[in-house]
């Protein structure tokens, strides 16, 4: 049986691969999308129950289909995140195979380009896309011994309340996901203990626009880089219960504990770094900042906004940031069980080509490797700030289909004297 041949094969059947299919279309690129299960797999089986978008619907999306069901200004659930990309796929007639699982991507040994063994057959292309998003093998440290007892899982596994054991509850990690279980656990009558790091901290929304307008008009979502000593600090921002600005301080004051960073775990103890206090100054200069640069272009280009002076209030320190906690005993704190927000490593074991570092991170510029042929897509900071979210992905994959355009055409190219 023959190989399947196509001109580009795209990985991952996520808004990133179906950014790039419709773009890969629209060039009139032979091309197919493998997604090894179903399309936005990580919407449905991977985040919790009440999980939204974190940015509004008039944003969040991609520029010719609007969400139908959720207005404008609204947060979409996760369960509509998932139809609106079923729907887009379909719009765009994407060329997308489900449940189908790509094992490995090496150099083509009959040729040129690549082949491609996936789970229903060999496949050869020219070019291929990894476009399997940001999100790819959770991180779940070791800190704590399972035999402890301690039920523990990462966030990717967290669904509801309910769902976990009785007991007080330790979430490690300030992001989005981090604050929002958070939160969610302790509006739910859980006692919750919040591990925070480095963060930024955001407004949610200032002088009647939203945060990722201001993004937009002060240029930041263009931003081709972020600034340097910042590559690992995470942002938390929610659109959870309307869209509301996570403040930290507030979470304490009506009873949820914070701590410093996670440390290291011994004698059923659990030891926490000192800088709860700096950490939370950190995210407060990050909002302040926001604020600062808001009213600035206000100014600047004469805007008539309404002026919002309550929100440089900064709530009072309350008593778990006066007088931290370096050493919890999980036994004596009631703890039932621990989530670990704590992010993601990138997991591109399949793909066997030279597009790495001697550290394992794709080599590229905006998205082409230098390997080529070989095309990343829908990583944080892949082009821009933008990258890795629906609103950014879809420019990303134009920029990354016209450079397969233009290969195409070089490759196609004949001379003169040739065609005579």
């Amino acid at each position: 049986m023959s190989n399947e041949i196509v001109d580009t094969l795209v990985v991952g059947g996520g808004q990133a691969g179906i950014a790039m299919s419709e773009h890969l279309s629209a060039c009139s690129i032979p091309h197919v999308v493998l997604e090894r299960h179903r399309i936005a797999e990580r919407w449905r089986n991977e985040r919790w129950d009440s999980l939204v978008a974190n940015g509004p619907a008039w944003h969040d999306c991609f520029p010719s289909m609007a969400f139908p069901d959720t207005s404008p200004d609204g947060f979409a659930p996760k369960s509509q995140v998932v139809d609106y990309l079923v729907a887009y796929a379909d719009k765009i007639k994407a060329p997308l195979r489900t449940g189908v699982e790509v094992i490995e991507v090496v150099p083509n040994p009959n040729g040129a380009g690549f082949q491609a063994t996936t789970s229903q057959g060999v496949i050869e292309a020219n070019n291929v896309v990894a476009a399997t998003g940001p999100f790819q093998r959770p991180i779940k440290p070791l800190t704590v011994p399972e035999s402890v007892g301690i039920r523990q899982l990462h966030s990717t596994q967290y669904r509801n309340p309910k769902a976990l054991p009785d007991g007080a509850v330790l979430v490690v990690g300030a992001g989005s996901s981090g604050a929002q279980i958070a939160n969610e656990l302790m509006l739910n009558g859980r006692q919750v203990y919040l591990s925070i790091g480095p963060h930024d901290r955001p407004p949610r929304r200032y002088r009647g626009r939203d945060y990722v307008w201001w993004l937009g008009v002060l240029g930041k979502w263009s931003a081709v880089a972020r600034e340097p000593g910042t590559e690992h600090v995470t942002i938390s921002v929610s659109g959870a219960y309307g869209g509301k600005t996570v403040e930290f301080r507030q979470f304490a004051h009506q009873g949820m504990t914070l701590l410093g960073r996670t440390m290291e775990f011994a004698d059923g103890k659990l030891e926490f770094a000192d800088d709860l206090n700096q950490n939370l100054k950190r995210g407060d200069a990050n909002y302040l900042s926001v604020l600062d640069e808001a009213d600035e272009y206000i100014r600047r280009n004469g805007i008539d906004l309404p002026e919002e002076p309550e929100a440089r209030v900064i709530a009072q320190d309350p008593a778990c940031v006066v007088d931290p906690i370096r050493s919890l005993d999980l036994e004596a704190a009631g703890i039932g069980s621990i989530i670990w927000a704590t992010g993601f490593t990138q997991d591109f074991s399949w793909l066997k080509v030279n597009a790495f570092d001697s550290a394992g991170s794709p080599q590229h510029i905006r998205g082409v490797s230098n390997e080529p042929g070989i095309y990343f897509l829908g990583l944080p900071w892949l082009a821009s700030r933008a990258s890795s979210f629906l609103y950014g992905v879809w420019f990303d994959a134009k920029y990354i289909a016209d450079q397969i355009l233009t290969q195409r055409r070089y490759r196609a190219y004949e001379p003169e004297t040739n065609r005579r």
